[in-house]
């Protein structure tokens, strides 16, 4: 026999080799299949940060306009006996710039949407508690328990939590009562939360 006469004899692939190709492209094709809505949940979930994001800046604009104070701030009282004030769109009629709807209207838009094409709502409350303490602990603000006991979408409410701060994915009272942090619920896993 001479060198090279055993090659000669293959002609192709076999069936097992055919088969392993197979495999292994389904698998690829399987692992793509199972990880590409994971993938569309964080990048909608990165647009969500974005848009707290920009809120915040808005917040900030609306008190340079206006000495420092923030939105609704006559509506103090029913903020601190533990209510909440909600906003949503769309907004009737032309409210006052100083309210929240005035401040949402004139401020966010009807562009502020959340990636899922759903309009944005603002639940309003106060902490209403010690500096440092878990806004969620005050037994007057079941709203904040309601937001972490709650699975997304949550009616796409983002909770603007007036004298507050966030420490980690949490709202915690501060002394400040012009500053405020705006908790949300995202759709991979866990809330974002961001400050003023």
């Amino acid at each position: 026999m001479k060198k090279g006469d055993f090659n000669s004899n293959r002609g192709g692939f076999t069936i097992i080799e055919v088969a392993l190709v197979i495999a292994i492209a389904g698998l690829i094709f399987l692992m793509v299949f199972i990880a590409l809505p994971g993938l569309r949940a964080s990048q909608r979930d990165a647009e969500r940060r974005e848009d707290v994001t920009m809120f915040l800046e808005n917040v900030k604009k609306y008190q340079t306009n206006n000495r420092g104070a923030l939105p609704g701030s006559s509506q103090s009282e029913t903020l601190d006996k533990g209510n909440a004030i909600t906003v949503k769109m769309p907004i009737e009629g032309s409210p006052a710039d100083t309210t929240w709807a005035g401040f949402y209207k004139k401020y966010l838009g009807d562009k502020f949407i959340d990636p899922d094409g759903e309009w944005y709502q603002l639940l309003i409350t106060s902490c209403n508690n010690q500096p440092d303490v878990d806004c969620a602990d005050n037994a007057k603000n079941n709203h904040l328990a309601n937001l972490y006991n709650s699975t997304f979408p949550n009616d796409y409410k983002m909770y603007v939590v007036v004298q507050s701060t966030c420490s980690g994915d949490r709202a915690v009272g501060t002394s400040n009562p012009r500053k405020l942090s705006v908790l949300y619920k995202l759709e991979g896993a866990g809330i974002f939360c961001s400050s003023t």
